[in-house]
């Protein structure tokens, strides 16, 4: 049987790995006392830098179109070969300094020796020139000397350009479009030569086309061509031009947003994602969570601030908080999207490898229009049999009240106008390294469905089996570690059905709204997203700070401070799911002890969420002993929970009042609402 033939990018992933073997047994060699082969070992260092450049060239003009067969994440593995081959001559370019001779170092370059000899001959130019090498070198180390605080690499930069063997120049890690005038508009991948480095990070570039302006030094990473070949690195340039204009025509629409910069940046970084992959302790198709990444940022992104009235233009009313003047009551405002869902199950999703502990399996959501999230993101984790870790599923059957956290049952409202509108969902895993301890977030794959086809008309409301993606919703799509898929696609109708059968999938039930709940979800916020067991509380809370802000304030241009615990702690208990449960837990026992009369009755409830709240909630919102809330920690989980389920807990004034019960220094912030800081601008 004749040797399978290897591909053009197994080719140069053997020959990066024949370097490496040799760069490798070069350090060590140099790193020996006795350097008396030094030479011999320099020579050696620029042949292997001359071989990794010219690999480099090759496997820059690699297509997915020249492999003999099908490669899996052929991208990423592209990308993984040029951050090798970029590593092995950045160690190269080291060692090469080291084992320079001194008689090289001391002395002036070949070129520079070419130019001394023909200045030499000419009869203008003698004492005067080597005094002007002599200013130019001391000005040239006190620059270096000036740049040592910034960065290393900055300083080895300088001393490569100064020994005039090869240009120093750096490619472009993402897109940066100029925002005022003087500065330089770059794409991905695009090479520029450094003119000027200032220390406030901006830096004075020059792009092949002799157009120059200042570019962030972040966007930049230092990369080397060699001057052996012109016609080479001429040649090379109108790849790079090439590539960059198809580059520019696939982004062109993803470039116009103002985040889309900052997300192509954090998918291109090298972070402990990249580590993980190269260990095979993750599928290729799992990325850095997005979603949660925004979660950390702040509130921006979280239901304490959506649920948040929003100011008019005026900035002198409310936009979606209004009162009815015939019932006082809340007036109900429609939104363009109101529906309800209920996650079923995920199948088919790859497990991280070993190595990683598994805290918590989970599926973020939010409003997205395909470039940026239009409404806060709302988890909820999934369960898991060990016998098939491939599936997760929502809503585990228990006695007892279910956890929000757990409830795959929620709603969604969105007044966006954009074509594209629909939901997000990103499959996450947040895990901690067995060796290092090391905890992060990763997204397991994503899925979006688009609420409206076409003409503009909605969707209908039905069981979906969605698709999920490798990588992130602002990549290319990435296959996920699926047998079927790296054995390319068939064609038959019955290879068909098995491969769907084999694709990652996520089984979503969408839901018309009746009548009772679309009442309650019209007193909401236009945009939303939540576990659809608080409706009632939302709703509740909602009448309660209308009253506040459109009825007890004196004029509606008074802006002072509100007296009001329930206005200005609620929200933070919305954020922190575990007192969400024990609030409704207690609200529930209060409404069943109400007659139905009552129940109707919204003067009353709102007695009752003020009189719960803050004999249940608030309390245990400001205990000192109460651990601050941290995400999938099962200790820190464990210890809330039995402060807050705990018999002797019972709040009543007498326990409040006890010296054995402790609280938080007090803060005016802990009783007043501030209508300015709070209000979505």
């Amino acid at each position: 049987m004749p040797p399978k033939k290897r591909g053009p990018l197994q080719t140069v992933q053997r020959d990066t790995d024949v370097i490496k073997r040799k760069v490798d047994a070069l350090v060590q060699q140099a790193a020996q006392p006795d350097a008396s082969d030094w030479t011999e070992a320099f020579e050696r260092c620029k042949e292997l830098k001359l071989a990794v450049e010219e690999i480099t060239k090759s496997l820059k003009k690699l297509s997915k179109a020249d492999e003999p067969a099908p490669v899996g994440n052929y991208d990423q593995c592209k990308r993984d070969e040029e951050k090798r081959l970029l590593n092995l001559h950045e160690r190269l370019q080291s060692l090469a300094l080291q084992l320079q001779p001194q008689d090289e170092v001391a002395g002036p370059s070949s070129s520079q020796t070419e130019q001394k000899s023909d200045e030499e001959n000419s009869d203008e130019k003698d004492e005067s020139s080597e005094d002007e090498d002599t200013e130019e070198e001391e000005a040239h180390d006190d620059y270096k000397d000036d740049d040592d605080a910034d960065s290393d690499d900055e300083d080895t930069d300088i001393g490569q350009t100064a020994t005039g063997q090869e240009t120093v120049s750096y490619v472009a890690l993402s897109a940066f479009t100029g925002e005022e005038e003087g500065d330089l508009s770059i794409q991905k991948g695009e090479v520029l030569k450094v003119l000027s480095k200032n220390k406030d990070g901006w830096w004075l570039a020059q792009n092949l086309n002799g157009q120059k302006g200042l570019v962030p030094k972040t966007f930049l990473k230092m990369y080397f061509i060699s001057q052996s070949s012109q016609k080479d690195s001429e040649r090379e340039n109108e790849d790079e031009e090439e590539s960059e204009e198809e580059q520019e025509e696939s982004d062109i629409k993803s470039s116009k947003t103002s985040n889309w910069n900052t997300v192509r940046k954090a998918v291109t970084e090298i972070d402990a994602t990249d580590v993980l992959s190269a260990m095979g302790a993750i599928p290729p198709g799992f990325r850095p969570s997005n979603l949660s990444r925004h979660l950390e940022e702040g509130t921006s992104y979280r239901a304490s601030h959506f649920i948040q009235p929003k100011l008019s233009q005026s900035q002198l009313s409310f936009q979606d908080l209004h009162m009815d003047p015939d019932t006082g009551k809340v007036h109900g405002r429609p939104s363009r999207v109101s529906l309800t869902l209920t996650l079923w199950s995920c199948r088919m999703i790859p497990p991280p490898g070993v190595g990683l502990q598994v805290l918590s399996r989970h599926v973020r959501l939010c409003a997205f229009n395909g470039t940026q999230v239009l409404s806060n993101i709302h988890t909820v984790r999934a369960t898991y049999n060990f016998k098939s870790q491939k599936t997760w599923s929502f809503s585990p059957r228990m006695t007892g009240m279910l956890p929000c956290l757990l409830d795959g049952d929620c709603f969604l409202r969105c007044d966006s106008e954009s074509p594209d509108l629909g939901i997000l969902f990103e499959l996450g895993v947040t895990y901690i390294r067995n060796s290092t301890g090391e905890r992060g977030d990763l997204s397991c794959g994503w899925a979006f469905l688009k609420l409206f086809d076409e003409s503009g008309a909605p969707i209908t409301l039905r069981t979906q089996e969605l698709t999920i993606h490798g990588g992130t919703p602002f990549e290319r799509d990435t296959d996920m570690d699926t047998t079927s898929t790296k054995r390319g696609y068939p064609t038959g109708v019955f290879q068909q059905m098995l491969l769907s059968r084999k694709m990652p999938k996520l089984v979503v039930k969408f839901k018309s709204v009746n009548t009772r709940s679309r009442v309650l979800l019209n007193l909401l916020p236009d945009t939303i997203v939540g576990s659809l067991s608080t409706v009632r509380l939302l709703a509740t809370y909602r009448q309660i700070l209308a009253d506040a802000l459109l009825l007890d304030r004196v004029t509606m241009c008074n802006a002072d401070l509100i007296c009001s615990s329930v206005l200005a702690s609620f929200p933070d208990v919305l954020d922190q799911p575990d007192l969400m449960d024990a609030f409704r837990k207690s609200w529930t026992e209060s409404e069943s002890n109400l007659r139905r009369s009552d129940k109707r009755d919204i003067n009353v409830l709102k007695q009752m969420f003020v009189s719960v709240y803050m004999g249940s909630v608030f309390p245990l919102l400001y205990s000192a002993e109460m651990p601050t809330p941290c995400w999938a920690d099962e200790e820190v989980e464990s210890q809330r929970a039995r402060i807050i389920y705990s018999p002797s807990q019972k709040i009543s004034v007498e326990t409040m009042l006890s010296s054995q019960c402790s609280h938080q220094a007090f803060d005016i912030t802990q009783v007043t609402y501030d209508l300015i800081s709070r209000a979505q601008h």
